[in-house]
């Protein structure tokens, strides 16, 4: 089983990095081998439907995700919605999130976003039929400070990667099953 930690922003002083690290420790706590991935070291050009998915670095990131059984993203959000980066990385890679278990960790600067990830969610769910962990992560700056995230979003943290994590282990079974 192979699960990614997408980490989208690219501000030194992120705070869905810090919440993509906490996901990252917590799946490492759980017996998963995660991979954390931050797009800060992968530059990719615009998606512009023509030379762009030549990328080296698209071309990396293309083969991660299709490889991946599960993925969780974190993401910063911005003007109610996810960061531009991550709509860029979705645009490039495309088809290799076909039929993979996706969950959602966001960080925004208030109460007032809560409903950013549906946008990518449906995207998701619609383009390349993944399965979406219907509760996401998500935290506004307040929630976290030099030490990590606070007591209650850190018990959320752990019930989504245990969750993508049993999603995971069923759709495994499952396409075996079928398989045979």
């Amino acid at each position: 089983m192979s699960i990614l930690v997408i980490s989208s922003s690219l501000s030194p002083d992120s705070k869905s990095r810090i919440v993509a690290n906490e996901m990252n420790a917590c799946l490492k706590s759980a017996g998963a081998n995660p991979e954390f991935i931050d797009l800060r070291k992968y530059p990719m050009p615009f998606c512009d439907a023509s030379q762009a998915y030549g990328d080296p670095n698209v071309i990396k990131l293309s083969k991660k995700i299709k490889d991946a059984s599960g993925i969780i993203i974190a993401f910063p959000i911005y003007n109610y919605d996810s960061n531009g980066v991550l709509k860029n990385l979705l645009e490039l890679t495309g088809k290799s999130w076909q039929n993979k278990v996706v969950g959602f960790a966001c960080a925004a600067g208030g109460p007032g976003s809560y409903m950013a990830p549906m946008s990518m969610a449906n995207s998701l769910m619609l383009d390349f039929r993944c399965i979406i962990i219907p509760r996401f992560v998500y935290v506004m700056a307040s929630q976290i400070n030099q030490e990590g995230v606070l007591p209650d979003v850190k018990i959320r943290i752990v019930e989504l990667a245990e969750t993508v994590l049993s999603f995971v282990q069923a759709l495994e079974v499952y396409i075996k099953s079928v398989e045979a």
